[in-house]
């Protein structure tokens, strides 16, 4: 009885402080600003529609499920209790494999602002931009085999140093930039707020801008080391989804004001516009430190996303949906098989790196895939929510979306429209970016969607009495 107490004291080793960071480096990237930055003053009716449509359902339905089953394993529990194995399977791994194209996406960023701030010719060199990314990759695994408690510690770190502050300064800088009447890109008004529909080519950046708001379900993983979870759980993202939407439509004008619409750059973006803001403000000195700090922002992003899915995932294996290999933790209770694993899937997805004619198709074509394959993760939670309002209606819940079942049919379907709108919009190339071949990226898109979605299908119809446990 002492020792369970012991136990369960240890654990909840992780305050409300340390989750809304950790939540704020899994969603926040500056690096995602230039997406919709080139709409202008409009851009923030961009980050609206998507806060309404996808961040607040996101946020409601994961604080009512992360709170009524608030021990690990997060999506893939919540889909198993109101759908069956299979489909907790699938989700969990939907979640994890979008990761395979995510992760080469931001550390080809880390890379290019390395190359920018060090030596500006090495950012179009591709060796130099996967060796990066391999060297950061498999380092920030590492340093997740030591455990939650040093790994959360970092990312809560990096996210202040690196996103937080570099951001403020960017905002700042944007607010003296027009307070001293200097030239804008800008043009503020009441019809530039409104948003273009009229082609949809010109708005696929709006479905990438899904992957920036995804992943407050992520930290529910950590629900099992949270202090008093049912309480500081909900209000951790809350405050998380409040900071990240504001630095994000802050952030976007900011890269929208000093730098020409023609001129924005996916990859480059951020740091060109720093770059103009200091040179304008006689502070180049400046922008080696601030890119230092954004390189440690996306690491701790990366590194918030390594351990969370891994954990989930290998909940799966105590009941047989992996080969037992997978199911070894070590004396931290880390899965180091799972993460070995995935550090090797991610050093091959990586290689698209050396096959992509230009970094900026690399880098869209990669993000849009991986928006796609979360985006069918979290139809199913939101289509899970919705089965356990009927199926476990009396399990307590310390956050509960209002009105029996009406509220969470509204909070659902609008989760599940947005999400469906997304996958539809990024099939189409934006007309921005040379993609190269149509019929190439169609296929890289169609092909790595339906694999993706047919991998644990299949690995579930295979399974073993074996794996059991």
């Amino acid at each position: 009885m002492l020792l369970s107490k012991h136990v369960k004291n240890q654990k909840r080793i992780i305050s409300v402080f340390i989750l809304v960071m950790l939540n704020v480096s899994i969603m926040a990237s500056l690096r995602n600003l230039p997406l919709v930055s080139e709409y202008g003053y409009s851009a923030i009716s961009y980050f609206l529609i998507v806060g309404f449509c996808f961040l607040m359902p996101c946020a409601l339905i994961s604080a009512e499920l992360a709170t009524g089953w608030p021990k690990s394993g997060g999506i893939y529990i919540w889909v198993r209790e109101a759908f069956g194995d299979l489909w907790g399977f699938f989700a969990i791994w939907m979640q994890w494999v979008h990761n395979v194209t995510w992760y080469p996406a931001i550390l080809g960023f880390v890379a290019t602002t390395l190359g920018y701030v060090f030596c500006p010719s090495l950012v179009d060199n591709k060796y130099f931009i996967l060796s990066i990314v391999l060297i950061s990759f498999w380092s920030m695994t590492l340093l997740n085999l030591l455990g939650m408690k040093t790994s959360s510690l970092f990312s809560a770190i990096g996210v202040i140093c690196g996103t937080i502050i570099p951001g403020v300064i960017l905002i700042a800088l944007s607010y003296t930039w027009l307070a001293c009447g200097k030239v804008s890109n800008i043009h503020f008004s009441m019809g530039a707020l409104l948003p273009d529909f009229s082609n949809l080519s010109n708005i696929v950046f709006l479905g990438g801008l899904f992957l920036s708001f995804a992943g407050l379900e992520v930290s529910s993983g950590y629900a099992g080391e949270v202090k008093d979870p049912q309480k500081n759980y909900p209000r951790s993202i809350i405050i998380a989804g409040l900071i990240v939407l504001a630095m994000s439509m802050l952030g976007s004008l900011a890269i929208g004001i000093v730098v020409p619409k023609k001129d924005i750059s996916l990859i480059a973006g951020l740091m060109e516009a720093l770059r103009l803001f200091l040179d304008g403000f006689h502070m180049s000195w400046l922008l080696p430190i601030l890119g230092l700090l954004l390189v440690i922002g996306s690491s701790a992003e990366v590194n918030s996303w390594i351990i969370g899915p891994v954990k989930a995932l290998h909940t799966t294996t105590i009941h047989g949906n992996l080969p037992p290999i997978f199911r070894y933790t070590n004396s931290r209770g880390v899965p180091v098989n799972l993460l070995i694993f995935q550090a090797i899937i991610v050093t091959i997805s990586s290689c698209v790196f050396l096959s992509m004619p230009t970094l900026n198709g690399a880098y869209w074509i990669l993000s849009a895939l991986s928006t796609q394959i979360y985006l069918v993760m979290y139809i199913i939670m939101f289509l899970a929510a919705i089965r356990l309002r009927y199926s476990h209606p009396n399990i307590p819940r310390a956050y509960r979306i209002p009105h029996q079942h009406k509220g969470i049919w509204v909070v659902a379907t609008i989760g599940v429209i947005s999400s469906l709108f997304a996958i539809f919009l990024v099939f189409i190339p934006p007309s921005q970016i040379n993609i190269g071949s149509l019929l190439f990226y169609e296929l890289f898109m169609s092909i790595g969607l339906v694999a993706m979605i047919a991998i644990p299908l299949i690995i579930h119809a295979f399974k073993t009495k074996s794996w059991h446990s």
